[in-house]
């Protein structure tokens, strides 16, 4: 599929590690300009009715489900972040895939963030939400949200196609299928 040289160890971990940092710190910006210019659960509008600034604290994961156990999403969280830094560490040597789960990780962080260190308290934090698009979808979601979405289509694409980890490439499940029939 590619007749590329896979990725070092060191350059897959950069690569996630610089990428996560920088989605982190444009999430916690952005949730800081929306704090302090924002007014609590008032439209205002940026793009007319297509994009829209709210603000609210979400206790719960998306449309507000799970209010009264957001402790549950704090550990899962922390446990994806380990489980996406493990996978780098072990197995990623693949450019695109050292793309995209560094900006997962780095909305997964920037969530996490959220839940560690906001009000109410540690590990039970309210995460800050405030990008409306009421056209598409009511939810209301952050920068975080954004990547993680984003990310997670991709992984499902990346593995639809059969894009290994580890950067050799390697065919569709059809293709080997059809390899595999040929040969009896």
């Amino acid at each position: 599929m590619t007749d590329r040289v896979p990725l070092r160890k060191a350059a897959a971990s950069t690569t996630i590690a610089i990428l996560a940092v920088v989605v982190l710190a444009a999430d916690q910006f952005a949730k800081h300009l929306a704090l302090s210019s924002l007014e609590w659960q008032t439209p205002v509008p940026a793009l007319g009715e297509v994009l829209q600034w709210y603000l609210v604290l979400n206790p719960g994961a998306a449309f507000s489900i799970g209010e009264g156990v957001t402790w549950v999403f704090t550990i899962a969280l922390a446990v994806v972040a380990c489980v996406i830094v493990w996978v780098t560490v072990t197995r990623v040597r693949s450019r695109v895939w050292a793309v995209v789960l560094g900006l997962l990780l780095g909305g997964v962080l920037g969530n996490l963030t959220d839940r560690l260190f906001r009000e109410p308290g540690f590990a039970i934090g309210h995460v800050v939400d405030f990008i409306s698009t009421p056209w598409m979808m009511p939810a209301i979601y952050n920068v975080a949200d954004i990547f993680i979405v984003c990310s997670m289509i991709t992984i499902a694409a990346l593995t639809l196609f059969g894009v290994a980890l580890d950067g050799t490439g390697r065919k569709p499940a059809e293709a080997v299928a059809a390899d595999a029939a040929r040969e009896d």
